[in-house]
């Protein structure tokens, strides 16, 4: 794969998969097509003849790009292929919507839980977690150093799971 050896793909991958997987995940909220996005773009990218011309840190900048583009790919084809559909053929209660009261309950637990951590702590969640932010952009989207955003993330976390575990009891 473009002159890369097997020990450098995998260090490229090692130290992008992460935020990768999470800024593909938080465009199409599903698990599998997550993976299969986050794969195809490796495959894609590796093999681009001018990766090398990169440099090693915007390497997860062009792999968003190569990712939203196949994104975008199967968006289209898949809008191209809703033209065929024959409504009498849906069945209705393999359709079927949950409950939107139980949707609704889960939202706005989610915002009161989130509402309970510092206004530093909920935007380390959001930029790190919902929107794949690696550990170097969120702090400098935050204007703090990367040891503080571990800290604040670490600390977040502890403290969701903290208020969660007390919603179980």
């Amino acid at each position: 794969m473009n002159n890369y050896d097997t020990r450098q793909i995998e260090e490229i991958c090692k130290n992008t998969w992460e935020p990768l997987y999470r800024f593909i995940y938080y465009k199409v909220q599903n698990r599998e097509e997550a993976e299969d996005i986050t794969q195809e773009t490796y495959v894609k990218s590796l093999s681009y003849s001018k990766l090398k011309d990169i440099a090693p840190d915007r390497y997860i900048a062009f792999f968003k790009t190569v990712a939203l583009n196949i994104i975008r790919d199967r968006w289209r084809k898949s809008k191209k292929g809703l033209n065929n559909v024959d409504i009498e053929a849906i069945n209705p209660i393999e359709i079927a919507v949950d409950d939107t009261t139980e949707i609704a309950n889960q939202q706005l637990f989610i915002r009161n839980t989130l509402k309970k951590l510092s206004d530093d702590q909920r935007e380390v969640i959001e930029l790190r977690i919902l929107k794949g932010y690696s550990v170097s952009e969120t702090a400098k989207i935050m204007g703090k150093s990367d040891g503080n955003i571990r800290v604040l993330q670490y600390r977040a976390l502890k403290k969701l799971a903290d208020i969660m575990d007390k919603y179980k009891e």
